[in-house]
């Protein structure tokens, strides 16, 4: 009797020791947490509520829901690109790398991404995570490292705002005619979310817009929500660019470079034209011709206005369907009780000028084009309603959200984790004090100097290292610019050679020198090849998989 006694109490020790191994097995399981990586194209900080400045004023309630996830969440104030142009930042996100090291460095004549290259999507794949790419991707070539993929492909990967063309799972293609492409990837996240996915299995899904990117087209329910308002202007909307290098010589201002299919101006007997006649109608401006004008009336500052408040009343226009989109995904989230174990990051592939500088595009390494948005949730891991001013890169998004997943980050990751900062667990002192950034593409599309530089979080010193059209593969040596962002917030004075600030000047070179050391940046010579290199145009050599 004693035996029998003795053997159901082991018996029921290990039943009891196996069921809470399980429990805790399947706890930590449960644990794991589902990733929503929500990015816009060129959606400016400027032009989201929750970061204030002149259009927060003026509209408090523009992005009601990415504002939400400040609310839940953190904001980081001092977020930004490495290279401000739509691929490259893509690639430097997905890898975690620089460009000069993950291959990919301009949009035009810069080749195609490597899909074979480690990708965060790859690592959590191999940790467990089902993973999807729904929307917007404009990498070149079929993207890798995803269970489910669904990516524009029409006007060379950049896909349009209507009758989108995708590629699904890198071989159909599908042409969607029903929706505007910012509802359609909606349709298509809610689809994949609801049975296209392995529900046992922790998530990780990019869910991708075009919006806000040129040529700026609203989905029909906000097409006329700012008709009847004046969009205030910008501080610097009629910079004069004294004393800078290259601001003065680019294609991207407002007063001559927006073109009429930009502002939806159609010619007047289209029906007496042939079609390249109509094409060469709808791009001018491109190339820095004189400024058209709509009526022989409007001209001079009068016509400039009359751009921008078409420019922007579009281009919000776009900036509310794409926040309509993400609050329709977080009231999903809330239905489908995914909320509280999924990590939700908001975020775009750089900044753009909203009229800053009398310009729209981006790629300057100014404030409104280099800093990009960044706001993340995850309940009961970050505080709501918190904010960070620590300086953070796109190469640090993979290392964060392989660290929150539990995956070991692999040690050529050049980017940093800011799981620890965004728990509030970071200490004061140990994180980055500067940020690198590293421009190539020339002169296509805008004519904007390829350009290096570190930013502090005082100061800011610009290098122009090259201008092929001057001189071909000669170095130039004394093109710098610099800021105080704390006195100049508006990047409006360049100080450099000024009286004063030598030692400050040397600091930053000293520390330019070391960052470049550190993410083994190209030599001289290569950076100009790069510049120089016409590899082919990923519009008219997209590999999709073909």
């Amino acid at each position: 009797m004693n035996r029998i006694l003795i053997n159901l109490t082991v018996l029921s020790a290990f039943i009891t020791l196996f069921g809470c191994a399980k429990n805790t097995h399947e706890t930590t399981k449960a644990k794991q947490p589902n990733i929503i990586f929500i990015m816009s194209d060129d959606h400016a900080t400027n032009a989201i509520s929750a970061y204030g400045g002149r259009l927060a004023e003026q509209f408090p309630d523009l992005t009601p829901n990415i504002d939400r996830l400040a609310n839940e969440g953190m904001i980081m104030q001092n977020t930004f690109c490495t290279n401000a142009i739509c691929g490259p930042s893509r690639a430097a996100i997905l890898t975690g790398k620089f460009s000069h090291v993950n291959g990919f460095f301009k949009n035009e004549s810069g080749g195609d991404f490597d899909g074979t290259q480690q990708t965060f999507p790859k690592l959590l794949q191999t940790a467990g995570y089902q993973t999807a790419v729904i929307g917007k991707w404009h990498l070149g070539t079929a993207p890798t490292g995803f269970d489910y993929s669904k990516v524009m492909i029409n006007h060379g990967g950049q896909g349009t705002y209507h009758n989108t063309v995708f590629l699904e799972n890198g071989k159909d293609t599908v042409q969607e005619n029903s929706f505007h492409s910012s509802r359609q990837v909606w349709e298509d996240a809610k689809k994949w979310l609801t049975g296209g996915r392995d529900q046992e299995k922790p998530f990780m899904l990019m869910y991708q817009f075009k919006a806000p990117h040129r040529p700026w087209t609203p989905d029909e329910q906000f097409q006329h929500v700012f008709d009847d308002v004046e969009i205030v202007e910008p501080e610097t909307f009629n910079d004069t660019y004294e004393g800078k290098v290259a601001a003065g010589n680019t294609w991207q201002t407002i007063e001559r470079n927006l073109n009429r299919k930009d502002l939806k101006v159609a010619p007047p007997h289209p029906e007496k034209m042939t079609k390249k006649e109509i094409a060469a109608w709808y791009k001018y401006g491109n190339n820095n011709e004189e400024p058209w004008s709509p009526s022989d009336e409007l001209k001079g500052q009068a016509l400039k206005k009359w751009k921008y408040q078409k420019y922007m009343k579009e281009y919000l226009g776009c900036v509310k369907g794409v926040d309509h989109y993400i609050g329709e995904m977080l009231n999903y989230l809330d239905e489908n009780g995914l909320a509280e174990n999924t990590i939700v990051i908001y975020t775009s592939d750089q900044g753009f000028y909203l009229g800053e500088h009398g310009w729209f595009d981006k790629r300057m390494m100014y404030e409104e084009s280099f800093k990009m948005p960044f706001l993340i949730r995850y309940p009961n891991h970050i505080a709501p309603k918190t904010v960070s001013k620590k300086l953070a890169m796109n190469v640090d998004f993979a290392p964060t959200l392989l660290d929150f997943a539990g995956v070991d980050i692999p040690s050529d990751i050049q980017g940093r984790s800011i799981k620890s900062i965004v728990e509030g667990t970071e200490p004061e002192n140990d994180w980055r004090d500067a940020v690198y950034y590293h421009y190539y593409e020339f002169p296509w599309w805008h004519h904007v100097l390829p350009h290096y530089g570190v930013r502090t979080e005082r100061y800011k010193l610009i290098h122009f290292y090259y201008n092929p059209e001057i001189a071909k593969e000669q170095w130039r040596e004394k093109d710098w610019e610099l800021f105080d962002l704390e006195k100049d917030p508006n990047e409006l004075y360049n100080l450099y050679e000024k009286a004063g600030y030598e030692e400050i000047t040397q600091q930053l070179k000293t520390k330019l020198q070391a960052m470049q050391k550190e993410y083994k940046e190209d030599s001289q010579e290569d950076m100009m090849k790069k510049t120089d290199i016409r590899i082919g145009r990923v519009y008219e050599h997209a590999k999709y998989g073909k």
